[in-house]
């Protein structure tokens, strides 16, 4: 199983421990379309949370340093996006995450 593979099945599951084995303790979190960022305890706390539900996801491309991947992510208050995310590997370990988000319609 690849690291995305890997890295979306701890998000459905909410599993904490793989979360913890795959994101780098440096990592970063960038969200273009909101300008926010978040690190790895941030964004370990999010996915726990059960906010984030991806459909349809997609691993576009990976190899050992980058992976590209898409998702239809529907949260908790109801919005619907497009997600597009970049993730650079460091250590075997997601490093740092980049997303753009294409709001969908209810």
């Amino acid at each position: 199983m690849s690291i995305l593979e890997k890295y979306s099945a701890a998000i459905a599951n909410k599993d904490e421990a793989t979360m913890n084995e795959l994101l780098h303790d440096d990592f970063k979190f960038t969200m273009h379309k909101s300008g926010n960022s978040l690190g790895k305890t941030d964004i370990i706390k999010w996915a726990m949370s059960g906010d984030i539900k991806q459909d349809k996801t997609r691993v576009l491309y990976e190899n050992n340093e980058v992976g590209i991947h898409h998702a239809f992510v529907t949260f908790d208050d109801g919005n619907i996006e497009a997600v597009m995310a970049v993730y650079k590997y460091k250590d075997g370990k997601i490093i740092s995450l980049e997303t753009g988000a294409t709001p969908m319609p209810k």
